[in-house]
């Protein structure tokens, strides 16, 4: 009795107008917090570098090398690759060698299996590790101090000799023998 009497007439749809969101190409990295992501559906085998933020939920098989950016391996990311990123943080399997421009975080779900260069580095209590950690790689360059020149001694054989220590027991002696070159 009151109702309104409907028109079997499809309404015609309401369109807006498109919009591309297409920036200009830029040789300045991202600076907008984008990242790019690598669903738990998705294996990559291969290199990865770019200039935005990672995140692996995936796997990836190969490098991933994005210097100036931050990669984020999720629970369920698996990556059998070397890393290199600014910072790295790990709450998935990673197998590989990682090196962090800034630092390196390892969740309490994380699982490393590589040796890590980071000036940083935060691993929580339930991590899993193996391997080794360089926090100061640069200290360790300036560290190596050049060996001394050899002394060669000439023999009455006229041949040149070298000195070397002999070692006994882990320990060098201090008497030097001299080995012979040549003759």
């Amino acid at each position: 009795m009151f109702e309104k009497h409907k028109s079997n007439k499809p309404e015609p749809a309401k369109t807006e107008p498109r919009q591309d969101n297409f920036a200009a190409p830029s040789s300045a990295p991202v600076s907008s917090g984008r990242s790019a992501v690598i669903g738990p559906g998705i294996h990559i085998n291969g290199d990865i570098s770019g200039d935005e933020n990672l995140v692996v939920e995936g796997r990836v098989d190969g490098k991933i090398k994005l210097a100036a950016h931050q990669v984020d391996i999720g629970q369920s990311g698996l990556v059998n690759a070397d890393i290199t990123a600014k910072v790295i943080k790990i709450a998935g399997e990673v197998r590989g060698d990682i090196k962090g421009t800034e630092k390196v975080v390892i969740s309490q779900t994380g699982n490393v299996h590589g040796n890590i260069v980071a000036p940083r580095m935060t691993l929580e209590d339930g991590a899993i590790f193996k391997g080794s950690i360089d926090m100061d790689p640069g200290e360790a360059a300036k560290a190596k101090v050049p060996s001394p020149p050899k002394k060669t001694v000439e023999n009455k054989a006229g041949s040149s000799a070298e000195p070397t220590k002999a070692v006994s027991g882990g320990k060098a002696k201090d008497d030097i023998k001299y080995s012979l070159n040549g003759g």
